[in-house]
């Protein structure tokens, strides 16, 4: 029994000093990083994509008359 009450204290100890490295909560911000960054392009483009589209074709329509 004691030596099953040690091993699932180690256990816990293990699990509990993973919770508190820094290892992965690098990788967790990172994709919270790419993910907001995502999201500011997505709306970017949503919301300055028509004026974008006329831009553009205009500069092709004035390009195409040189």
């Amino acid at each position: 029994m004691n030596a099953f009450l040690i091993s699932l204290m180690t256990f816990w100890n293990d699990l509990t000093d993973r919770a508190k490295g820094e290892k992965g909560a690098t990788a967790t911000e990172y994709s919270l990083l790419v993910g907001l960054i995502a999201l500011v392009i997505v709306i970017g483009v949503t919301a300055f994509g028509g004026n974008l589209e006329k831009f553009f074709s205009n500069l092709a329509v004035t390009v195409g008359t040189w």
